[in-house]
């Protein structure tokens, strides 16, 4: 069997043009591409009451935390910037406990942009709620260009797991106005933008976690660094299944 993999649902703010449904959950498609064309089958989990999240754990081998709406600042101890954009708590509810049973299970886990930001906050970090608070962020980390062109380069970690899959100075694409600031205990920084923002991370004693700021999703059809990081989930969660069949 290949691996299963988990995206959690964002939430359709309009209603459909087939049910006019508001709220309706759903996944992008570039991230449920990239997962089947690596070798997995996607999950979609839309959000629910934080304690049905063990019903889940069953189901999947590895989760992928996606992009979407900034997380409520409650989460790390903030009130609300006057730039925050728009949240949605039941989706921050979920997804933390779904993160933090996922650890607890040994699942795989990937985050994306958001993603990122969500597992540094879930694991007791914190963000910058715009990069407006960071006097440092001086590079165009929200682009205009499309979505799936790369827009500025990071500099990765020599000794790290990324270093592997991505190399040592990958062009990426950026499309975010928030940023990981002060890092979970458990993670180790793996890749920063040349104005110093931090654009990766994993897990400091094992390879449970690993996440980016920008999309592969968006670039894994024609970068070879984007199928990568798609490749190495579906490996490490292949691992997952093999230990959960003994």
């Amino acid at each position: 069997m290949r691996p299963r993999i988990a995206l959690p649902a964002d939430t359709l703010e309009e209603a459909t043009n087939i049910i006019n449904e508001r709220n309706a959950a759903f996944a992008p498609r570039p991230a449920i591409e990239a997962v089947v064309k690596a070798g997995g089958v996607p999950v979609i989990f839309p959000s629910v009451d934080p304690e049905d999240v063990v019903d889940y754990l069953p189901l999947f081998d590895g989760v992928a935390f996606l992009g979407g709406a900034d997380v409520d600042p409650t989460f790390f101890g903030e009130e609300p910037h006057e730039k925050l954009g728009l949240t949605y708590r039941k989706r921050d509810l979920f997804e933390i406990e779904l993160l933090k049973q996922a650890l607890a299970k040994g699942k795989a886990i990937f985050g994306i942009c958001r993603g990122m930001q969500l597992i540094n906050i879930g694991l007791g970090g914190t963000i910058y709620q715009d990069l407006s608070e960071n006097p440092e962020a001086t590079l165009k980390h929200n682009q205009e260009a499309a979505g799936n062109m790369p827009s500025h380069h990071i500099s990765v970690d020599p000794s790290s797991r990324l270093f592997k899959l991505v190399g040592g100075r990958p062009y990426v694409n950026s499309r975010h106005h928030q940023a990981v600031d002060k890092v979970a205990d458990s993670l180790k920084v793996t890749a920063r933008a040349d104005d110093d923002v931090i654009e990766a991370f994993e897990s400091v004693d094992n390879d449970q976690i690993l996440a980016v700021q920008w999309h592969p999703e968006n670039m894994y059809k024609h970068h070879a660094d984007s199928k990568a990081l798609f490749a190495d989930l579906i490996a490490r969660s292949e691992k997952v299944a093999e230990r959960d069949r003994k």
